[in-house]
């Protein structure tokens, strides 16, 4: 009998339990709110399912403006990056954005989307922390890398 007792009690523990928890479906939990800006695009980082589309992606407003690559340097230093991807980006403890090969895509969305979200392995999420236009600014300057219009190139 009391071994019947103590069944009963742990089965409508855990029926008390299960109704206090969020659901999880496929191990992810649902997250409470975006951490983006809300004028944020986001972008598909590896390949989308179903046929193919050319996704529209978000345009740089600052994509030909050399005073905005030069601010998106200075932010690119105060705000050090260049404490992981190096001095003039071109790596460290973070990988080097001057090479051609890009993990998340070189798009100025893509760019713009790792900036804002952070990716795993010590990318931090700077969307929540700074506004859209330092990202489009800080994309402007890394795009600029190895072109003539990067400002303070290294010496070769």
């Amino acid at each position: 009998m009391n071994i019947n007792i103590g069944i009963w009690m742990c089965a409508a523990a855990a029926v008390v339990m299960m109704a206090g928890c969020e659901r999880e479906q496929y191990g992810v939990m649902p997250s409470a709110a975006p951490t983006t800006a809300p004028s944020m695009n986001r972008t598909a980082v590896g390949p989308v399912p179903g046929p193919d589309k050319n996704v529209p992606q978000a345009a740089n407003p600052y994509a030909n403006d050399r005073a905005a690559m030069v601010e998106g340097r200075q932010l690119f230093n105060r705000m050090n990056c260049s404490g992981c991807h190096g001095d003039h980006a071109g790596g460290g403890m973070g990988p080097s954005l001057r090479d051609v090969d890009w993990i998340y895509g070189n798009s100025d969305a893509q760019i713009l989307s790792s900036i804002a979200e952070g990716r795993a392995h010590g990318m931090p999420s700077w969307g929540p922390k700074i506004g859209d236009d330092q990202l489009w600014k800080l994309v402007a300057y890394i795009k600029s890398l190895r072109t003539r219009n990067e400002p303070e190139a290294p010496e070769p």
